[in-house]
C-alpha cells in the first residue's frame, strides 16, 4: 500500500480542527493536512446554527477566564487575517433571579477577573431592555467583552488562513483508522491512506469512533437551535440587543441578536436523553416541542410570534463536568481534542493553539485537568454524563 506523507494531519476541520489547521499553518517549514468527513463549513457539526454566543463573565467559573481572554485576541486575530466579521461585541447579558448559582458565579468572575461589566436592577432591566418580559426578582450582568458571533464564517475563515500559508485540505473523506507505528501514525481513508508523524484527532461528536478509549467518557447532549420573529425587528438588531442567557425557575433560553434581519436565535432544550453515537441522535424537533418552546419564548421576550420561524437540532460530546479534552498521547504524536460539552466554540482558538504547541512537544500550559486519565479517573467516581445543566 503507498502512503502519501506529511508532518502533520488533522483529522476533522470543524470547530477544533480547523483552528489547529490554521495555527498549524503559522509554523514555518511544517506540511499540513486536514481531512474532513463532509464538505467545507458543512451543517452537521456541533458548531453549525449561525450564532454563538461570547461571554467572558464564566457561569463555569475562573479557569476559563484566561482561555477566553486569550481566545479573545484571537478571533480578532481571524478577523484580521480573513477581512471578515466574526465576532460581534454587543455585549452578553445574563439574566436570572438574585442569588441564581450560575449568576453568582459569573459575578464572581467579571469582579475577580477585572471584567468590564455592569450590574442590572430589576429596574434597569426594565427601562434599558424592554425587549425581555423581566419577572419579579430578575437581576442582570452583561459582559462588556460578550457578543454574538459567526461560527459558520469562523470555520470558513480559519480552514482559508491555513489554506493560504499552504496547508492542503481533503473535503468529503472519511477517515476509517489510525495506527500508530514507530516511524509515523498511517491514517486510512476512503480515499487512500497517510503516514504522518503526528497527528491531531478534533472529530468532535465523532471521536469515540477512531478513539475507543473515550467510549465511556463521552456521552453526546442533543442542542435544538430555535429563531423567533419580533414584531419590531429594529429592537433585536445587534446595535440595541445583547447576546444573552435567561433564566426563570426551571427554563433556561440562550440565544443572540438578529443577524438575518428578521428572526433573533432564543433556544432552550426539551427533555431529550443522551446518545452514545451520532446515528442515534434526532434530527428534529417534533411539533409538540416546538409548541412548548413557543409558549415559553412568549413568556421571555416581548412581541415575538411563538411560531418558530426556523429550527436545527445538533449535538455535542459532553463530558461528566464539561471540562474538555485535551491530551497527547504517550507517544507524542496523537494529539485528542474533544468533549467540548456545549459550551467550546467560543474558546475554540485557543484550543487550536493549544492543538499546535502539543504537536510541536511544547508544554501548552493545558489545565491538567483536561488530560484523558484525569478525566477517567474522575469517571471512576461520578460515572457518565447523564444530561441535564446548560
Amino acid at each position: 500500500m503507498d502512503l502519501q506523507k506529511t508532518d502533520v494531519l488533522v483529522i476533522g476541520a470543524g470547530t477544533v480542527g480547523s483552528m489547529a489547521l490554521w495555527q498549524l499553518s503559522k509554523r514555518e517549514g511544517l506540511d499540513v493536512v486536514g481531512i474532513e468527513q463532509y464538505g467545507r463549513v458543512h451543517a452537521h457539526g456541533s458548531y453549525a446554527g449561525e450564532s454563538r454566543v461570547f461571554r467572558t463573565a464564566y457561569h463555569e467559573g475562573g479557569l476559563y477566564v484566561p482561555i477566553m481572554n486569550r481566545s479573545r485576541e484571537l478571533w480578532r486575530e481571524l478577523e484580521r487575517d480573513s477581512g471578515r466579521d466574526i465576532y460581534a461585541e454587543v455585549g452578553a447579558l445574563s439574566i436570572a433571579p438574585e442569588g441564581f448559582p450560575d449568576l453568582v458565579t459569573a459575578m464572581g468572575t467579571a469582579r475577580d477577573y477585572d471584567i468590564p461589566h455592569r450590574i442590572l436592577s430589576e429596574e434597569e432591566l426594565r427601562k434599558e431592555y424592554p425587549q425581555h418580559l423581566i419577572q419579579p426578582g430578575d437581576i442582570g450582568l452583561l459582559d462588556h467583552h460578550g457578543g454574538g458571533m459567526r461560527p459558520e464564517v469562523a470555520v470558513g475563515s480559519a480552514l482559508d488562513a491555513a489554506e493560504a500559508r499552504g496547508a492542503r485540505l481533503f473535503f468529503n473523506t472519511e477517515v476509517i483508522d489510525i495506527e500508530e507505528r514507530a516511524n509515523g501514525v498511517v491514517v486510512r481513508t476512503t480515499q487512500g491512506a497517510w503516514l504522518a508523524h503526528r497527528i491531531v484527532v478534533a472529530t468532535g461528536s465523532w471521536s469515540a469512533r477512531l478513539s475507543p478509549e473515550l467510549n465511556e467518557l463521552l456521552r453526546l447532549q442533543v442542542l435544538g437551535l430555535t429563531w423567533f420573529m419580533p414584531r419590531r425587528i429594529a429592537d433585536f438588531l445587534p446595535a440595541n440587543f445583547p447576546a444573552f442567557l435567561r433564566d426563570a425557575g426551571p427554563v433556561h433560553f440562550f440565544g443572540a441578536p438578529s443577524f438575518d434581519g428578521f428572526s433573533f436565535k432564543a433556544c432552550t432544550n426539551p427533555e431529550w436523553p443522551v446518545f452514545r453515537d451520532v446515528d442515534e441522535v434526532p434530527t428534529s424537533h417534533t411539533r409538540e416541542e416546538l409548541i412548548r418552546i413557543g409558549q415559553r419564548a412568549v413568556e421571555l421576550f416581548a412581541d415575538v410570534n411563538p411560531e418558530p420561524v426556523r429550527q436545527s437540532v445538533h449535538h455535542c460530546a459532553y463530558t461528566p463536568d464539561r471540562l474538555p479534552v485535551v491530551d497527547r498521547s504517550a507517544s507524542g504524536r496523537v494529539v485528542t481534542i474533544t468533549g467540548l460539552s456545549g459550551h467550546g466554540f467560543k474558546f475554540a482558538p485557543q484550543l487550536g493553539e493549544w492543538a499546535a504547541a502539543l504537536v510541536a512537544g511544547e508544554a501548552a500550559g493545558v489545565d491538567p485537568r483536561f488530560a484523558l486519565a484525569a478525566h477517567l479517573e474522575r469517571l471512576a467516581v461520578t460515572g457518565p454524563y447523564t444530561g441535564g445543566g446548560h
